[in-house]
Formats: C-alpha cells, structure tokens, sequence
C-alpha cells in the first residue's frame, strides 16, 4: 500500500479522498492555487505545494506542475477526483515517466472510453445499443450539419471530451445550428483543451440511469448496482439516488452485465461509470465517464463500502475486496448538490463570503461532503458547489423524509443558493412517487422557482425583536461609557416624554413597507404592531443572532443574520430576506429601463455581438460572458439602438461592470 499520495484536485472530493487515506493511515499531499491558499483541503492535508494563480490552466490543469510537486514530496500515487485532470490520458502518461502511480484507469482504457465518440464506436462493436447519432472525425459544419439533418430535430450537440452539461446544446432546427456548434466548441476547449463535438437524438422523456463499475488489475469486474440522475438542469445532474426506482428487473440486470461487458472490453481499471438514457424499457450507451463520479456517495450509503479505499487498494496491485455474489444493495440514498447559484436569476453561478454556513448535524444516515467552510469566499475561478448532501433510509419513502428534513436544517447566508430550489424539488409530489425524467426541472420550473412570498408577520415580529436587543446593547454600551448614564434616554427601552414606551422599525418585504411598532409591557414582554394586527410578545432568547419568542401563545425558534442593512430570517428551513428601511437609501436598480447591460458576475467577455450604432430587437442576444467553465448570453432588454460598447472579447469584467447601453427606440 502507498505511504503518500497527492490529490490532484480541490475542493469536497479532495477533502473526501483526504479522509479516507487518513483513516488508512496513508500520508497526504494537497496541491492549491493562489485562491486557494486558505482552502479546506489544505488545512487537512498533511503537507500543500502552491501551483500558480488561479485560472485553473496556471494552476490545477498545470501538468508539469502537478508531476513536480509528486517529485518535490515523494508521493508515491496521485488521486486526480475528478473535473480537472482526472480523464486526461497526457497527465496519466506524464504520472508513469515519473514513476508515480495513477489512481485511475490504464491510459488505453481513458483514451477510448474518455471520448464519448470512441465509445460509442466502440460499444456499436460490442452490440450496446445507442442513441442514433455522429460520432465521426470530421468536424467540419458542413458534415456536421448534413448528419444532424439526417438525424433530424431536436438533437443534442455534445463535446466529445467533456461531461457536466458543459459543451452542450439542445438544437431545435437547422437556424439553431451554427450558434449551438460555435457555442458549444468554445466551452468545450476551455473546459476540456478539446472543442470537438458529437450529435445524439434527442430523447423526450428520458431516464439517466448509470451503472458503477470496477475492475482491478487481476481481470476481476463487478458493478455496485445503479444510479437514477434524471434530475438534471441544463444537463447538470441535481439530485440523484440509488437504487433506480421502478426498474424492471429484467432491465436492472441487463444494465449491469453491458457496465461490466464494457469494462472488460476495454480492459478497465479502477472506478468508472457507465451511463444509458433508459425510455419504454428500453436502454442506450450514452459514454463512460473513467473516473470516480460526484455522485458516488448515493452507491457507498448503499452498498456500505468505500469507494475511494476500493481506488487506492486497487491502484496498489490488490484484488477488488468483493466479488459480484458478496454485494448487495441494501435500502435507498439520495443525493443532493448544492450550488452557489440564484435560481432567481435563471442559476447563475454566484460569488461572495459564506457569512453562516450551518449544514445538519451528521449521522450514520445522513452525510455532508463540503470543501468550504463559513467564512470562505466563493471566486468565480472555479465551480460553484458548495456541498453535497447525502441520506439513506430503510426504503425511498423514508430517505427522501430525511432528506427534506436535512435541507430544512440547512443554513446557507452571504451567497444565493440552490436551498430552496432542491427544497422544492425534494417536495415535489411527482418526484415523492418518481414520476421523473430529464425533463422534470424544465417541465416544472414555475412551481419549483416561485417568486418569493411575503415574508409571514410573525417573523417580522421576530425581527424586530432582534434587532431592538442589538440595539439595547449598543445603547448600554455607549450610555457606560458617557457622561451621564443615569439618563432616561439612554436607557434604551424606549421611554419618551408623554408617550408610551415603543421602538419603532420600517422594513421592506421587496416592494411592500412594514411599519412596526414595538410596546413596551413587563421584563421581556411586549407587544408588537404589523400589518394592522397587534401579537403579544414574550421573548425567550434575543440579541445573538438566535430569537426564540411565544407570539400570541406560540413558540418561533428562528436564526437573524445581518447583511449591513440586510436581514436574513432564517425558520423551519426557509431563508427570508428583508431590508431595514434607511430614507435615502434606496433608489432601486433603474438599469432596464436606461438599457445598461451590466455583467450579472465576474467573467470573460468571450464574445460582443453587436457594435455601436446597430439596431437590436428585445431578446437579442448582445454579449457572450464565461464564468465559472459556463457561457452566459445577456439579452437586449427592449428593442433599440446601441449606443455604446464598453469591452471587446477576451477582457476581464467585474460584476456589475457597465457592458454596453442600448437606448430605447419609440
């Protein structure tokens, strides 16, 4: 068994491998960027190499770099996770002429199976079934646009190397395709250095079910039964579990001998993934991801082994643990992902300081694997989870009740989120009874991204309740340290001269102002006016941070973060934010109608389409922005004439950087 081993990676599957070769007693090595310095993954490594800036082709794609610090510590193995250089055949090889161990697949192995074109190729030898599709070499327009003719609409364009929904474009007819192909090629090469690409059917109502797979290097193959990740957003996998509920059996064995069969025909290694879109019972090849999968955690919680320990004793030359006959699944898992993301704002990818970050307490049935921290900042260098949320349950009913439960534990304030959004989908009825497909979260985004409701008045009697403590605080502090602290107007329970004892406070709940006002009664015991109704008040606990209050004789227990005149309410799951209402203060976001289209994030502007003087109907698309490995198109907002252009292709923007003005046209 190795003595040390670098992780090649960063972030929660850093920290995972971290763990379980602590347990080992294997030695680790991190390696981390300029934005990483402070970073989770270092502080739990035994020893960290600094690689370079933190645009990833400085720092963790950097092969030279990576083979080095291997050299520099003497580690024996490299653990790649996965993104990055986990499927790179270059970094595999580059290992080997350094005499370290790849903990991955043999390179023949990632070569054919790492490119889905090769793949499929490869799987139409061995009598797979596969979406009807091109997987050729010739990448030209003009070939690819005869075979998707051929094909027919709507297909799906695909890079060839990547994964992640990036490099992917739905095309719904022939005018589509040029923008899809050039789209899709420029997010392949800087996601993956390799921007060529396939066509595949697109299936309506698909299934994506995935086979786990091992195999070690004394031609021992088993697989860890499967994995439903139907729920998808742009490809993206959100929630997955295991097993695939509603499989046939005669299906569920079928996919595991063709995982295995496709394992064996390319004399594979290690940990690998063999996915198939399943519809009217019937199953197709879609690629083989040679590496561990982000969603393995669903297969652990119910097979009860480790898969990372499985790579590592594998990758030191032992046999697999278990044979095919000794597995068996035992209950149901779910997984669900959360991403620093604004539903709000069609998912775009957010940044910021994670001011709280309070996941569930962690048991044997319920499971967090995060790589920040509260306190860290979320960049826009790299990809936005935050965490991965895992339960498991004696059957389906009872882990998604844990689920749903986990994800109301969850606190997350200082960077939008996904929380609400797999809240929605955890409670959904159709996924309660896996009525899903890959289709589901488009199918049924109003209901799942709601615009958000009126904050309930109970809660706006909480937070006034927080912040009139804090403010009795700072009132005694300041009268302590003053002249006169017997002063009746520093006492700061709201005496005033001929006047009842109150505290008084605007918020604003979006567009509508809250007046409330806060009467003074007994030791902790007031009453509070809101929207026309008066609730007696006696409080429990106030001025941390923490309210716990009887209002009109029932208990609320709720978590207040300050966000400078922000307040986040956070109960029973949800996350409510309100403004304290400062005059003056708040003029309102007037960029629409002045037609200033300003960056949503920090990004490269990797395309302008438009140029000064040009007329633009509204939904035009303006500027190409890539953030966080994604392209983002930001639209004309009304139908105009563009006035001005501030950047050109290939410049650095902050958020909120003023792109370009489009000036309305009557």
């Amino acid at each position: 068994m190795f003595e040390k081993i670098l992780i090649a990676n960063r972030g929660e599957i850093a920290c995972r491998v971290i763990k379980t070769a602590r347990r080992m007693g294997i030695r680790t090595v991190a390696v981390y960027s300029s934005a990483d310095a402070t970073a989770l993954h270092v502080q739990m490594a035994d020893e960290a190499v600094f690689l370079g800036d933190a645009p990833p082709r400085d720092s963790y794609l950097a092969v030279d770099k990576v083979v080095a610090a291997c050299v520099r510590t003497g580690a024996q193995a490299v653990h790649p996770g996965y993104g990055f250089l986990s499927e790179n055949a270059a970094f595999a090889e580059a290992l080997a002429a350094a005499g370290v161990v790849f903990i991955g697949p043999p390179v023949a192995a990632i070569e054919a199976m790492g490119s889905k074109a090769e793949s499929k190729r490869l799987m139409a030898q061995a009598g797979v079934p596969l979406v009807p599709g091109y997987h050729g070499h010739d990448q030209s327009d003009e070939r690819l646009t005869a075979e998707a003719e051929a094909i027919g609409y709507p297909l799906l364009v695909k890079a060839s190397a990547g994964g992640g929904g990036k490099g992917m474009r739905v095309v719904s007819a022939l005018a589509e395709l040029p923008a899809a192909l050039a789209g899709a090629r420029r997010e392949a090469l800087a996601a993956f250095g390799d921007d060529s690409l396939l066509l595949e059917k697109y299936l309506d109502h698909p299934r994506h079910v995935e086979m786990q797979v091992f195999g070690d290097q004394h031609g021992n193959y088993v697989h860890l039964f499967e994995r439903d990740c139907s729920l998808q957003r742009r490809h993206q996998k959100v929630i997955e579990e295991a097993p695939a509920p509603d499989l046939p059996p005669a299906i569920r064995q079928a996919l595991g001998e063709a995982a295995v069969a496709a394992a064996r025909a390319v004399g594979y290694v290690g940990a690998g993934t063999v996915e198939f879109l399943y519809q009217d019972e019937a199953f197709y090849f879609i690629e083989m991801n040679t590496r561990l999968q982000v969603e393995h955690p669903v297969t652990e919680m119910i097979s009860g082994q480790d898969l990372v320990e499985w790579q590592l004793r594998v990758a030191a030359g032992q046999p697999l643990p278990c044979r095919q006959d000794q597995l068996q699944p035992r209950g149901h898992a779910f997984e669900a992902r959360l991403y620093a993301e604004d539903p709000h704002k069609d998912f775009l990818p957010a940044t910021g300081t994670l001011r709280r970050l309070r996941p569930p307490v962690e048991t044997a049935t319920v499971r967090v694997d995060s790589g920040v921290v509260e306190g860290d900042t979320v960049s826009v260098h790299y990809d936005p989870m935050l965490a991965k949320l895992i339960v498991w349950g004696e059957d389906r009913a009872t882990a998604l009740r844990s689920l749903r439960r986990a994800l109301a534990e969850y606190q997350i304030v200082g960077v939008a989120s996904n929380l609400a959004f797999l809240q929605a989908v955890a409670a959904h009825p159709a996924f309660a009874v896996s009525a899903v497909s890959t289709k589901f979260l488009d199918q049924n985004r109003a209901a799942l991204v709601p615009p958000a409701p009126p904050v309930p008045a109970e809660l706006l009697v909480c937070a006034i309740l927080e912040v009139f403590y804090r403010h009795r605080q700072a009132v005694a502090g300041q009268a302590a340290a003053s002249a006169d602290p017997w002063s009746p107007w520093a006492s700061g329970d709201g005496w005033r001269m001929n006047d009842d004892n109150h505290f008084d406070l605007t918020l604003l709940d979006g567009d509508q102002r809250q007046t409330l006002v806060l009467h003074f009664r007994a030791a902790d015991q007031y009453q509070v006016d809101v929207a026309g109704q008066t609730w007696p008040v006696v409080v429990r606990q106030a001025g941390q941070g923490e309210v716990v209050a009887e209002i009109n004789g029932l208990r609320h227990h709720l978590s207040v973060i300050f966000e400078g005149a922000e307040l986040v309410l956070v109960a029973q799951g949800l996350h409510h934010r309100i403004v304290v209402d400062i005059p003056g203060d708040h003029d309102g976001d007037d960029s629409a109608a002045t037609g200033l289209v300003v960056a949503p994030m920090p990004g490269k502007v990797t395309q302008v389409m438009v140029q000064a003087g040009q007329q633009v109907d509204k939904g035009q698309p303006l500027v190409i922005l890539e953030a966080m490995k994604m392209e983002h198109t930001l639209l004309a907002p009304f139908k105009g004439m563009v006035t001005e252009v501030f950047y050109t292709a290939s410049e650095q923007v902050t958020e909120g950087a003023q792109l370009l003005i489009v000036e309305l046209l009557e």
